[in-house]
């Protein structure tokens, strides 16, 4: 049985998604501050940790918690689940080493899924890669099983929303995806800017690896598109 750690302020909502994930089979530990929160994980780490950002008076509280519980595992998989939606705080989040950054407004259905792919993930990377399930296109490789993604033999570091946003547009190359199938496919019900901020943090990350990465194109108006350039393919 997967143990997952809740670490939100607000009893309401704390108690809500135990009694959620509780009734999926996982076993909940639930804190209402980060204080707590990091003397039980200095004890027992949990196999997923949830982390609101505002914890009681500490504005940034649930920044600090993720950063100490990175120096006590680097593989225990962290999601940020806030009212703060905005593009820096989910950089900042995913800089210090959160696997997901996932706004409230999120469905509770779509957060279990959500859930369930990270422990996939996780699962899965243990095993042997089965060569037949990679995906190529030009520079890109995309492991479906493991969920990783490779531009030039080097890996990057997706959550699980901004994989099957890549896996979505790559999987079809030349042909545009609007905004309303990039949700489907990325298993979220988001607002067109959130999808923009995505695909933005998506570049960035291709682009520190290939400063002439250029695959990912807008067409206003319609959605996005993977094109594979001349250099890709040659």
């Amino acid at each position: 049985m997967k143990r997952i750690a809740i670490v939100e302020d607000e009893k309401s909502i704390r108690e809500n998604y135990a009694d959620l994930m509780n009734k999926q089979g996982y076993q909940v530990d639930t804190y209402a501050n980060r204080l707590t929160a990091i003397a039980a994980f200095e004890i027992r780490l949990p196999d997923l940790a949830i982390i609101d950002i505002g914890l009681g008076n500490e504005y940034e509280g649930g920044f600090t918690l993720c950063q100490a519980l990175r120096q006590l595992s680097q593989s225990v998989p962290i999601i940020f689940l806030t009212a703060r939606d905005n593009d820096f705080d989910t950089i900042s989040g995913l800089r210090m080493g959160a696997d997901d950054y996932l706004s409230k407004d999120i469905g509770l259905e779509h957060l279990m899924v959500r859930i369930s792919a990270l422990f996939r993930r996780i699962d899965l990377q243990q095993k042997p890669t089965d060569q037949k399930r990679i995906l190529t296109r030009g520079l890109l490789s995309i492991d479906n099983d493991k969920m990783q993604i490779c531009w030039t033999g080097q890996s990057l570091d997706f959550t699980v929303t901004e994989f099957w946003i890549v896996h979505a547009l790559a999987n079809r190359p030349g042909i545009v995806r609007n905004r309303q199938q990039l949700m489907q496919d990325a298993r979220m019900v988001v607002d067109d800017n959130t999808i923009t901020s995505h695909i933005k943090r998506i570049r960035k990350k291709f682009l520190c690896l290939d400063a002439n990465f250029n695959e990912i194109t807008a067409l206003y108006g319609m959605g996005y598109r993977w094109d594979i350039s001349a250099e890709a393919n040659a």
